[in-house]
């Protein structure tokens, strides 16, 4: 428990809170303290609302007792084994891929800087695929193609915008060419294949929560409970990295230990998703904007684009179970909302 608290003037209002006798201490803005708070009841809400639809409509206290384990094996099974990992796994998944755009905006300092647009997303898929209809490998096989795949194709990426330094629009405009020819390269690959393997790929790389299960999340939890917290260690230095490197090193940063370790990590979360569900688009592309505007915060925050990436993919897989009487993949509900998104984006744009 917080053992104190001052508020102080900066033109918003801002809390220093103190821990542990004040030897732990930072500063939270109440704007983003009710931004994540609205973001964690939504989430919450929709999370019971996943619980009770579908084909076999469960009632809340029919819900809460299986989730206690009490009620019916059949009840238990759907709401335990079956509803509550897809619903944790959207969660998860959402969180990994706003806090992988988080950190890719932030290191281009350009809201299209995310992991979709520069490419590394189409080379997780691309190290998917390989070993998918190369190898015939499982799910952990997968995952560590699709992890391959991403940091190769972020190394390439890297090494051909760099010119004395690395630019962000240099970096988007390198990962967009990239991400053209990987796709191609998906494409060749999948028409080359078994035409059963072939069709497996194809469905999975639209993106879906379908079928996933407390097999799948049990390592997507591992994998986040060490990711992401290592992510979070570097958001201090992440935030110095917007304000310029010559800054950044005045500070005591390490710009390219820092930068390249940022990397490393977004494209492990990337990657992660990729392995898990396929590739989900505009996901990491939307949340890290729409959370900043949420918090009228000057650059992406971590936290909050996490919280809004899970908010978002819940939605999508919700929408894409329930809304149009069968179930639709998920990819294709976030690829609806990011069309969405840049609509509003141009018409932001059009209005200044």
């Amino acid at each position: 428990m917080p053992t104190g608290s001052h508020r102080l003037d900066h033109g918003r209002a801002i809390l220093a809170i103190r821990l542990a006798g004040g030897h732990l201490s930072f500063l939270l803005e109440a704007r983003v303290l009710a931004v994540l708070l609205v973001l964690l009841s939504l989430i919450a809400t929709l999370t019971a609302l996943s619980l009770l639809s579908g084909k076999y409509p469960i009632a809340l206290a029919e819900v809460l007792g299986a989730l206690a384990g009490r009620g019916e094996p059949m009840l238990r099974m759907i709401v335990v084994e079956w509803r509550l990992p897809r619903v944790a796994l959207a969660v998860l998944l959402g969180a990994a891929l706003g806090a992988s755009g988080a950190i890719f905006q932030s290191l281009t300092r350009n809201p299209l800087g995310s992991p979709d647009i520069v490419g590394f997303s189409a080379g997780s898929y691309t190290g998917a695929l390989i070993v998918i209809l190369l190898f015939s490998g499982g799910t952990y096989e997968t995952a560590l193609g699709a992890l391959a795949g991403g940091i190769l194709t972020a190394i390439a990426v890297y090494l051909l915008a760099y010119k004395q330094g690395v630019k962000g629009f240099r970096l988007i405009i390198v990962g967009i060419g990239g991400a053209a020819m990987l796709s191609a390269f998906n494409a060749w690959m999948i028409r080359e294949a078994e035409l059963q393997v072939a069709m497996s790929a194809a469905i999975w790389g639209a993106g879906s929560l379908n079928g996933l299960g407390i097999e799948q999340l049990v390592p997507v939890a591992l994998m986040l409970a060490i990711v992401l917290p290592l992510t979070l260690l570097l958001s201090r230095p992440m935030r110095q990295l917007e304000l310029g490197e010559d800054v950044a090193r005045a500070s005591g940063v390490d710009v390219n230990r820092i930068r390249g370790l940022l990397m490393l990590l977004g494209v492990a979360l990337t990657a992660l998703v990729t392995a898990t569900a396929g590739p989900i688009s505009f996901v990491a592309l939307c949340a890290p904007q729409i959370a900043r505007r949420m918090t009228r915060s000057p650059s992406v925050a971590l936290i909050p684009s996490a919280l809004t990436g899970a908010l978002l993919l819940l939605i999508a897989d919700w929408t894409a179970q329930h809304a149009f009487g069968l179930q639709l993949p998920v990819g294709v509900m976030t690829v609806s909302i990011g069309g969405i998104y840049f609509l509003w984006l141009l018409i932001l744009e059009g209005r200044k």
